[in-house]
């Protein structure tokens, strides 16, 4: 039996993630801990996202809910202190995420020269509006609408367990080292399922939560580089090209899927959680 073995949100874009026992399963993704999965971002003075693909220093940046507050941790700083409760004086800044617009809350002056500080870039810290809705492209989900907050394009990834495993079997073959699952910063990991299973799936069912993959994974670059010390390594990239080029992405390499929620969304799933999936025909 497919079980659910990891859950995991991110709250700062491109910033260390946090792995949690369970989560409510939201339209926009996963929410634990008080917090939303990518609810804040990081931008240049002109709206512009950043990610570790320029700024590989993010993975050092640890957010940790902290009752009331989210407590932001980087080597050689003392701790960024944000409160969780929405602040409805913040100003309004409209920021850029791939081809989309949207407007954000800016978190001050103070949040900004830390963060410009811990990735030695000018930058600013931004919000995620609780008064907009940032619709997914409805190219891969069949006309079905669906959310997201700052992810890239869809508010839950999946991977398989196996798909990691294959993978690591491939690299070492090679003459390489395995990788853990954290280098593809997933939401979800299920293990029981056949490798790159996922890819198929039509329906994956958990308790009275139904997600559907939609739109595989096209990796960038974060792969290469090491979550626990910010140091960009050998790239995977090489080895997946060898058996993952998706001609459906007009053969961009690709591990693991995009998905969106289709019922049961305000539900909690848990670890451990047994799960059904329907394969698509």
């Amino acid at each position: 039996m497919a079980t659910l073995t990891h859950l995991l949100l991110y709250p700062i874009k491109s910033c260390a993630g946090i792995a949690v026992r369970s989560a409510t399963v939201l339209e926009s993704g996963l929410f634990a801990l008080g917090v939303h999965d990518r609810e804040w971002m990081l931008v240049t003075e002109d709206g512009q996202f950043l990610t570790q693909r320029e700024h590989p220093r993010m993975a050092l940046v640890r957010p940790l809910p902290d009752g009331g507050k989210l407590r932001v941790h980087a080597p050689g700083m003392d701790p960024l202190v944000l409160p969780l409760a929405w602040d409805e004086s913040a100003p309004t800044r409209t920021v850029k995420i791939w081809d989309d617009t949207v407007d954000a809350a800016d978190c001050g002056d103070a949040a900004a020269d830390w963060f410009s500080n811990a990735l030695t870039t000018p930058c600013r810290l931004v919000r995620f509006h609780r008064d907009v809705v940032r619709p997914t492209s409805t190219k891969w989900t069949n006309g079905v609408e669906a959310q997201t907050r700052f992810a890239d394009g869809y508010p839950l990834l999946l991977i398989g367990q196996a798909s990691l495993d294959d993978l690591n079997a491939r690299l070492v073959a090679a003459g390489r080292h395995t990788l853990p699952m954290d280098r593809f910063r997933p939401n979800l990991v299920v293990d029981g399922i056949d490798a790159c299973e996922e890819d198929f799936l039509a329906t994956l069912t958990i308790g009275d939560v139904e997600i559907r993959p939609v739109k595989p994974c096209a990796r960038c670059p974060i792969p290469s580089i090491d979550q626990a010390t910010g140091i960009p390594g050998p790239d995977p990239l090489d080895i997946l090209q060898t058996y993952r080029a998706n001609p459906r992405m007009e053969g961009a390499v690709c591990l693991g899927m995009n998905c969106i929620v289709t019922a049961g969304a305000g539900n909690e799933l848990h670890l451990g959680q047994e799960l059904t999936t329907e394969i698509a025909f």
